[in-house]
């Protein structure tokens, strides 16, 4: 699309190509802005000794940055490959994840040392982004009346899908059998179809044999016609696995770690017994839509437009981590149609009151977008929130409560009655959460501060951050 609009006469077959062209022309910020999709990159310009740094809006790629006090850097998609980095300085040189949608200067001295000059946003959330003039779907009706908004929710969201249908490998596609993984399995075997792909769509579930999810992503897959893959593990082979989920994940938040569990075995069984590479998810739709429960108990629509802002610049820490890291431990590429630029500014850009729960019922403008399409069964389109964490198991015993009894036994109540002490930062308040930050700690000792804060619940009384534990949890009682 770049290269035809703008004309640019390129010699090779290479996605990162482009960049050095736009940047030639156009300059760092402006190269940045229009690069519709997922990435982070490092630029070096020699001629005007510059060093250029950036990473996507929402950071569905990783990059992590070292910086020393005298101006060494090295940069690394994953924190792992710069902790063992050795370097004469008085201190033990930090290392962050980079801050998404932007770009950072730096002054590149003859020596090899650089010097940081500026760090600016190129994108923002709630902005049209610059690259929509290149965009499929030009102009779109304007206006608030309801039938508009949806129509043109519907029209995004395919341009969404429809944009990311390109790719050399086998494209398959998660699928939880809750609305937001059925809405993309459904809309990408409709366009599969329609270009004519040369084998059908893979989907892939996981969960135990009762697992709501299971039996909900049963139905999607036999009414969209996909060639579906159930993945069933029992909450011994997750609990195995824990340790060296933390360790792909570089994180130790609790709600991180326990729904990162099923989506590392579903990644470990597509890699090994499909050709499906490239994956298509839902992450980003609970964020951007208002899906987690606590919304119902939102003080206002203007705090939950605001909360839901926070929740997607605070994207890279927990789903978007948690979908890149476990499927890219399995060599797998995810790709994720509802954090589109354009869906995403077009959403966060309409009237509060629109994007709230209503009837007891989150999302309820996405839903109603989708209605009386025959795009996913009803009994879906209309299914109550169940986190993927909770969701893979069955209903009389969640995953969560699986994984707490079985660490009850691997940390004692002296160690519990230390926590504060022994980790200052984020102290963990239950054996799950002191289990995670040790498992954590002898990976990445001292690196604690990759994870800010917790994720959990606002507006409500919580002490744990699945849904399941919330008062106004109603889950998949029919199933």
């Amino acid at each position: 699309m770049l290269k035809t609009q703008f004309k640019f006469d390129c010699h090779t077959e290479v996605d990162g190509e482009i960049l050095l062209h736009l940047y030639d022309r156009m300059g760092i910020q402006k190269m940045a802005s229009l690069l519709d999709g997922v990435f982070a990159f490092v630029l070096l310009d020699t001629a005007n000794r510059k060093v250029f740094l950036g990473r996507d809006t929402y950071g569905v790629r990783p990059l992590f940055k070292l910086l020393t006090d005298d101006g060494f850097l090295a940069i690394c998609s994953e924190g792992k490959g710069l902790t063992d980095i050795s370097h004469a300085m008085s201190t033990p040189a930090n290392i962050i994840p980079f801050l998404p949608g932007h770009v950072e200067v730096f002054n590149l001295k003859q020596n090899g040392k650089v010097q940081s000059v500026q760090m600016a946003p190129f994108h923002c959330c709630t902005q049209e982004p610059s690259h929509a003039v290149c965009d499929a779907v030009e102009r779109l009706p304007s206006g608030f009346d309801e039938e508009t908004v949806k129509s043109n929710i519907r029209a995004l969201f395919e341009n969404a899908v429809r944009k990311r249908l390109m790719a050399n490998r086998r494209i398959g596609c998660l699928l939880s059998g809750g609305l937001d993984s059925s809405l993309v399995a459904a809309t990408l075997v409709k366009l599969a179809k329609e270009e004519k792909f040369q084998y059908p769509i893979q989907t892939f579930s996981i969960g135990s044999e009762d697992s709501p999810d299971i039996i909900a992503a049963r139905k999607v897959a036999a009414h969209i016609g996909s060639e579906h893959h159930e993945v069933n593990f029992t909450a011994e082979e997750g609990i195995q696995v824990v340790d060296e989920v933390i360790f792909h994940l570089e994180t130790y938040d609790i709600t991180t770690v326990r729904a990162s569990v099923g989506m590392y075995l579903v990644s470990k069984y597509i890699r090994e017994k499909t050709d499906s590479v490239v994956i298509f998810s839902g992450e980003g739709s609970d964020e951007l839509t208002q899906g987690y429960i606590y919304f119902h108990k939102a003080p206002s629509a203007k705090a939950a437009a605001e909360d839901s802002i926070r929740l997607m610049k605070e994207l890279y820490l927990f789903d978007v981590l948690r979908g890149d890291r476990t499927t890219a431990a399995h060599g797998l590429e995810l790709r994720v149609p509802f954090l589109d630029h354009r869906f995403t500014a077009y959403y966060l850009n309409l009237p509060q009151e629109m994007r709230i729960p209503k009837h007891g019922i989150e999302k309820h403008l996405l839903r109603e977008s989708f209605k009386g399409l025959n795009l996913i069964p009803d009994e879906i389109l209309w299914r109550p929130k169940e986190a993927f964490s909770d969701g893979v198991m069955s209903v009389k015993k969640s995953w969560y409560s699986c994984l707490q009894d079985h660490l009850e036994s691997k940390v004692n109540d002296e160690q519990m009655e230390k926590a504060q002490k022994i980790f200052p930062h984020n102290p963990p308040s239950t054996k799950e959460a002191f289990y995670f930050r040790q498992v954590f700690e002898k990976h990445y000792p001292g690196r604690a501060h990759w994870l800010p804060h917790f994720w959990m619940p606002r507006w409500i009384p919580a002490t744990d951050p699945s849904a399941r534990t919330l008062s106004i949890y109603k889950g998949s009682k029919k199933q």
